[in-house]
């Protein structure tokens, strides 16, 4: 019998106190979100990295800035619908093997691209988008484990120590790819390729630490945790998706996911392909790029704490702000300076709307719900992700840059507004979230 095994068992659970449990709960939430961290410090490395070159790949293969936003875009309906299907998956199979099974894909993603690019098929080359974008999927459902597997007053702040991960992938993927493609031409090959195969051998790393290190498997930890530490729906309770969406605090969760994740995902798709017709190269396009993944990442262990200590609303506010600024900001210069600062508040909004709005829906969800409805939710974010993906690119051929800061502005008062009129109702109306 194993350590985890004892420790919940009922005879034992009534022998001790719930302090003392939590001490115990406390060693294995600490090395899963610990786990949890490193798959995303690795995972988001790969992922950066060819996100820096996908918009340049799409119009190479296309042959028209048309294809600009295509690969970005069928990578986030790949992650859209593999979302649900995780959710589903990992309430069969738990959190560990549901991930594992995601970076197998994603390696077999990755190297589907590497041939589409030797063989100039755009076909080979979004299928293999489509299946990065799921393993992304699995991966980015981690972030509810970790919050899961902590009581609520450290939620916030588990699940903004797994984004912060991608402060790692911030740093390192940009600066992956200029070396990598110089190393993969020299034997011939495309050097747009190179960042393809960071981002194989990334995965391929990082599936046997999660393998060997997510135990306890979180689904199960996560059980005795909501035991403890009952949310506002009773634990046996399993509502509807329409029920749990019509909350307003679970409505502005999603909302501010949703619009945030669109409005920055619009905006960083085309400014690489901007920068392009600027005369900049890989590694100017590479430095603007990696502010922009500083501000959605380094930051994570403050917003995370910011909305465990003020409150999941003036985060998520907080956050629609600095989209709003970074919409305003963006197009007033092509040059590398004022993109880094205007893409890096891009990055830093669009983290506080994704960790207050994380925890706020992680908040209001009984662990028979959290699984689908997480899944849900990433499903409703991968398509808006995709839609601004989409839509940038068409945007971008048939008008200008500036017109797509405009729209995507317009979106981001939306969470500002929701957020700002729903914690005005709850100094009225106190509400326990």
């Amino acid at each position: 019998m194993s350590c985890f095994t004892f420790y919940l068992h009922p005879a034992y659970n009534r022998r001790i106190q719930k302090d003392d449990l939590m001490t115990d709960f406390t060693k294995f939430a600490r090395r899963i979100t610990f786990v949890l961290f490193v798959t995303q410090c690795l995972v988001s490395a790969g992922n950066i990295a060819s996100a820096t070159v996908n918009p340049i790949v799409g119009a190479k293969l296309g042959g028209s800035d048309y294809w600009t936003g295509v690969p970005t875009a069928v990578y986030l309906l790949g992650s859209a619908f593999a979302a649900s299907a995780w959710g589903y998956i990992m309430d069969a199979v738990g959190r560990r093997n549901g991930i594992v099974f995601g970076l197998l894909i994603g390696m077999f993603g990755n190297a589907m691209i590497w041939f589409a690019l030797q063989n100039g098929s755009m076909l080979m080359l979004l299928a293999g988008m489509a299946l990065i974008g799921a393993t992304n999927a699995a991966v980015v459902l981690g972030r509810f484990a970790a919050g899961e597997v902590n009581p609520p007053d450290k939620r916030g702040g588990a699940i903004s120590m797994v984004v912060w991960g991608g402060t790692f992938g911030a740093v390192f993927g940009p600066l992956l790819v200029g070396p990598m493609g110089n190393f993969v031409k020299t034997f011939g090959y495309d050097e747009l390729a190179g960042a393809y195969l960071a981002a194989f051998v990334l995965l391929a790393v990082v599936s046997v630490v999660l393998f060997f290190g997510l135990r306890p498997d979180p689904r199960e930890l996560g059980k005795q945790i909501a035991e403890l530490y009952p949310s506002s729906a009773p634990a046996g309770q399993s509502r509807s998706l329409l029920e749990i969406f019509r909350q307003p605090a679970a409505l502005i969760a999603v909302t501010a996911m949703v619009l945030g994740q669109m409005v920055m995902v619009a905006i960083m798709v085309i400014t690489s392909r901007y920068m392009n017709h600027h005369q900049h190269g890989l590694n100017d396009i590479a430095r603007v790029i990696q502010a922009h993944t500083v501000g959605m990442y380094a930051f994570s262990i403050i917003s995370g704490r910011l909305s465990d200590k003020w409150g999941r609303g003036p985060v998520i506010l907080s956050g629609a702000a600095m989209l709003l600024l970074a919409c305003v900001t963006a197009p007033l210069s092509p040059d590398v300076l004022p993109l880094s600062v205007s893409l890096f508040f891009l990055g830093l909004g669009w983290n506080f709307c994704f960790v207050g709005g994380s925890a706020l829906l992680a908040d209001q969800l009984s662990p028979l719900e959290r699984s689908r409805t997480q899944g849900t939710n990433d499903l409703l974010v991968g398509l808006a992700s995709a839609t601004g993906s989409l839509g940038s690119g068409i945007v971008f051929a048939a008008t200008s840059y500036t017109v797509i800061t405009v729209v995507a502005g317009i979106l981001s008062l939306v969470p500002l507004v929701m957020s700002l009129v729903w914690m005005r109702k709850r100094r009225t109306v106190p509400v326990a979230v």
